[in-house]
């Protein structure tokens, strides 16, 4: 049966974030992932995760400047002095949260860079990236993301995402394959899952096409909670959706995996 972590970036909202932790545990979670920690102090974000006696699963690194507009730096020739200054900072977080798995970002793609250079710099980075987590025992996942959600972002493709860790050669480097970025972008999802589960090192899920609860939408989620347990998937499946009212209402989906309202 999957594991799901309830994203604290999208879900519980009606709770200041601190106070999304207990409100996840609540409800049945047994994990949380969110994107960035870093406006909370270290120990705060600890004591709220430890408290509520929770795993994390997954954030991501510092993406540069996220208030206007960047979203990673990973592919931008340049920035690989300010990347490592980040991924310190991270390394501070992940060692007080046990996180042992964390998001590397592209970034957007420049108009004036070729291709072939953002990809040289994105695995050279990410070989960087990867070395300097690996005695923590990190993995690092890069993220395909669908472009009307982030145009210009510079990771899209699955088979991209596979290219590039392959060209990094770090051996802690996999996929995060977020099947709502992955259902717009290509389909075929069951397949695309089977062809390269043993690069993923993260899931995530939302409805298509409105990112709301997996329940709604085109895509047939309990199929694919059945194809992950059947591929072997054993990792975290983060719940990286924008509920449609209050979180614990729309849980219904999850019942069956053991996660419920919290009135339930």
């Amino acid at each position: 049966m999957p594991r799901f972590a309830a994203n604290l970036s999208m879900m519980f909202n009606e709770y200041a974030f601190l106070d999304r932790f207990a409100a996840a545990a609540k409800c049945g979670f047994k994990g949380v992932e969110f994107l960035f920690p870093y406006e909370f102090p270290v120990d705060e974000v600890a004591s709220a995760l430890k408290g509520a006696n929770l795993t994390q699963a997954l954030f991501n690194l510092p993406p540069g400047n996220w208030a206007e507009g960047e979203r990673g730096m990973a592919c931008l020739p340049g920035r690989e002095a300010e990347l490592m200054r980040g991924v310190e900072k991270a390394m501070l977080y992940a060692e007080a949260l046990d996180c042992k798995t964390v998001h590397l970002m592209a970034g957007l793609t420049p108009r004036d860079v070729s291709e072939e250079r953002l990809e040289a710099t994105f695995a050279a980075n990410l070989k960087e990236v990867a070395k300097a987590l690996a005695p923590l025992r990190i993995t690092v996942v890069i993220e395909p993301i669908n472009r009307r959600d982030m145009p210009g972002y510079f990771l899209s493709w699955q088979e991209q995402a596979r290219r590039i860790i392959q060209r990094s050669g770090a051996l802690n480097a996999k996929v995060q394959m977020d099947f709502y970025h992955c259902q717009i972008m290509e389909g075929d999802l069951t397949r695309r899952l089977e062809g390269q589960i043993g690069q993923v090192g993260h899931v995530q899920v939302a409805g298509v096409p409105d990112r709301h609860e997996p329940s709604e939408g085109e895509v047939n989620f309990p199929h694919l909670f059945t194809s992950l347990d059947r591929v072997g998937y054993t990792g975290w499946v983060g719940c990286e959706y924008r509920p449609r009212g209050r979180t614990e209402d729309g849980l219904g989906w999850a019942s069956p995996y053991g996660i419920k309202g919290a009135s339930a």
